[in-house]
Parts: structure tokens; C-alpha cells; sequence
């Protein structure tokens, strides 16, 4: 049977503002299955790395906290801190960001927390029997909310073709060691001509695995790294960096399981919901957003991540294109735009496989509002 997806094409009127479409498009597509009163609601969104202006507009989000709060639950924003070093490495930086890009608590009703605490560290992990993944590492605030609901932004990205609900819940759910797995890096790459002997790393490094030698450089014990990924952070000069070698169909699909470890935890539904609007073709993990790809089309949300992935998918798919762009000359409406922009992707980003290990479903009804 397919799954019902909710889409709200961004019109309004006096009568029906935008605030009431939003409570109108979240009651149909399952707000009431998925969040109960009392819920402490961990509600994912990403607050954009410095220098993007493609992330969800604060304000946009302000009616949706409100109809959490009207019906009793207690919702938190979240995201978890990145693999990599910048403003949202660790959770201060990260939570000052977040308020700088206009997500202030006092405004929108309800507080930032960075969910994988100070240093991407505090995680839950549990056991996947996956082709890929054998355990999964997730934010620990995250894990223990009652109830959860997943903002993303539908766009493009480099390593995954796009970004959506399954990529929000996969990548941005998991601590520091959770991202490492999905990304396959089995170990730091050292590089000791650029450590400059400071011994931060090798201070955090709980498991033991970092020394500096005689001269004052970076030596990696790979017997005892712990594949946590905190040096990566605390190295300034990158004397210890990331190993970003891997496949993208092999990538999409260890998203795709480690974004199932976690809602197979989850004791009811998740609703996602997906904004279609700036569709960029790159992540809002970037310091900056490019040319949209094709006009704004609404908000979408459903039960069902793999359904609503696919609906935004051939929603931006159908849509006209927009240039200037990124988007190579010749592309028509009906072409797979993010393909287009991404080549080494899978065609389908990792939908069918996550179809195939039982997140959701390919085929959908599109329902609008």
C-alpha cells in the first residue's frame, strides 16, 4: 500500500495564512501518532554552517513549535556536532552559531541542544545487522526523547546526490563516531609535517593512540584508536585529517542503515517534514549557497522518510529549471537535476535500498493541502 505524503504548495490567503496551512499540513500527515502531550520532542533541524543562507528560516519554524507546545509536549531543537573542524565542531561553537543564524529560544519557544554533547561524545550505540554496519553510534538526547520530529531542507549534496529526511536522521542524529562509520574511515590520516607539536590531540585522546616522538610530532597507535574522531576537531594546523575516500552508492547505503538502527529505537512514529524551498546544489554544510535549481515548491511531510524523499525528489525532478545554475545546459523538466550536478551518485541516492531494508516505501500518494 503506498504511503501518504503531505504537500503544502506555499499558497495562502487572509483566511488561511501560513501558520494554518503549517498545523494543517503536520495534523494530516500524523502529528497526533507521532508526538503526545508531555513528549519531550527532539526536534532535528541544521542550523547552517557559517556563511550559508540556504538553511530553514527560523521564523518558518516558529508556527511549528507552537502547535508542539499547544498540545502539551516540550520541544527542543537539535543537531549533533560535525566529523570535521569549523563553527559547529563542537557544542558551544555550535549553539552560538545556531543563535547568531536566528534560532534563539526566546523568539522560537524553544532551546538548542546540541544533542552528542561538547565534543560530539555522547552517544548510544546499538547493535545493526546490516550489510554495512554491525552497530550504529547515536546522539544520546536524541535516543532518549520521547518523540521526534525531522526538519530538513531538500537539496543537493556532494557525497550523497541529496539531502533529506534520511540523510538529516543518518548523519545528523549520529555522534562523531557515528559519522565516522558512515562515512567508512577506518582510521585518522596523520600528517606530521603539519602537527606543530602542541599536544591537544594527544590530551583528549582517551584510548591512548596519539604521542608525540622526539622531534615533536603526531605518531597514531592504530591498534588503539577507538575511531571516536574528537582529534579532528582540536588540530588546528590538520596534522591529523580525514580520510573523505569512498563510494557513493556504498556511502548512501550506509546512510540508509545507520538511519534505520535509529528509528527501529524509536517507540513510535517520527514525522518528517521536508522544506522544498532554495533548493541549492549543495548542503547547507557549506560556507555558502549557490543558484536555486528550480523555483520553490512548498513543504512536504509524512511518516514515511523514504516516501517523502522520493515524492520532494520527483517534485524538484518535474519542476522547470532554473538558470543561471549549476545545472549543465540542456536539462528539461522530468531529468534528474541533482544527478546532473552530482554524477558520481547513485541514481537513485540510496532510495531503494533503504526501501529494501524496510524504512519505508518507494511508492507514495502525494495528497495536497
Amino acid at each position: 500500500m503506498p504511503s501518504e505524503v503531505f504537500l503544502w504548495e506555499l499558497r495562502a490567503s487572509y483566511k488561511a495564512p501560513p501558520e494554518t496551512r503549517i498545523k494543517k499540513l503536520l495534523k494530516s500527515a500524523g502529528l497526533s501518532k507521532a508526538v503526545h502531550n508531555g513528549d519531550l520532542t527532539a526536534v532535528k533541524i541544521h542550523f547552517g554552517e557559517r556563511g550559508n543562507t540556504g538553511y530553514i528560516n527560523p521564523q518558518s519554524i516558529r508556527p511549528i513549535i507552537a502547535l508542539l507546545r499547544k498540545i502539551g509536549a516540550k520541544p527542543f531543537l537539535t543537531d549533533t556536532c560535525t566529523l570535521y573542524a569549523g563553527q559547529r565542531g563542537d557544542a558551544v561553537s555550535h549553539s552560538l552559531l545556531a543563535a547568531d543564524h536566528g534560532f534563539d529560544p526566546n523568539i522560537i519557544g524553544a532551546p538548542c541542544i546540541i544533542a552528542d554533547g561538547l565534543r560530539g561524545e555522547y552517544e548510544v550505540t546499538v547493535p545493526f545487522d546490516g550489510k554495512y554496519l554491525e552497530q550504529a553510534h547515536i546522539a544520546a538526547m536524541i535516543d532518549s526523547a520521547d518523540a521526534m520530529v525531522v526538519l530538513s531542507h531538500f537539496k543537493g549534496h556532494a557525497s550523497a546526490g541529496i539531502g533529506g529526511a534520511i540523510k538529516n536522521v543518518a548523519m545528523g542524529c549520529a555522534s562523531r563516531r557515528g559519522k565516522m562509520l558512515q562515512h567508512n574511515i577506518s582510521l585518522p590520516v596523520v600528517h606530521p609535517k603539519k602537527c606543530k607539536g602542541c599536544g591537544l590531540c594527544v590530551c583528549l585522546c582517551g584510548s591512548g593512540a596519539l604521542s608525540l616522538d622526539d622531534d615533536k610530532r603526531i605518531v597514531l597507535d592504530g591498534s588503539r584508536c577507538v575511531r571516536c574522531g574528537a582529534c579532528f576537531h582540536v588540530c588546528e594546523t590538520h596534522g591529523i585529517g580525514i580520510n573523505w575516500q569512498e563510494s557513493g552508492s556504498e556511502f548512501c547505503k550506509r546512510l540508509a542503515e545507520h538511519a534505520a538502527a535509529l528509528l527501529q529505537r524509536r517507540r513510535k512514529p517520527v514525522l518528517f517534514v521536508n522544506v522544498i524551498r532554495d533548493v541549492t546544489p549543495e548542503c547547507d554544510c557549506v560556507p555558502y549557497s549557490d543558484a536555486p535549481l528550480c523555483q520553490d515548491i512548498g513543504i512536504a511531510a509524512s511518516l514515511d522518510p523514504v516516501a517523502l524523499d522520493k515524492a520532494c525528489l520527483d517534485l524538484v525532478n518535474a519542476a522547470q529549471p532554473i538558470y543561471p545554475s549549476k545545472l549543465p545546459e540542456g536539462i528539461v523538466p522530468g531529468m534528474n537535476k541533482f544527478f546532473a550536478v552530482h554524477p558520481s551518485v547513485p541514481e537513485d541516492y540510496g532510495l531503494q535500498y533503504a526501501q529494501d531494508i524496510g524504512m519505508g516505501s518507494l511508492s507514495y500518494t502525494l495528497k495536497r493541502i
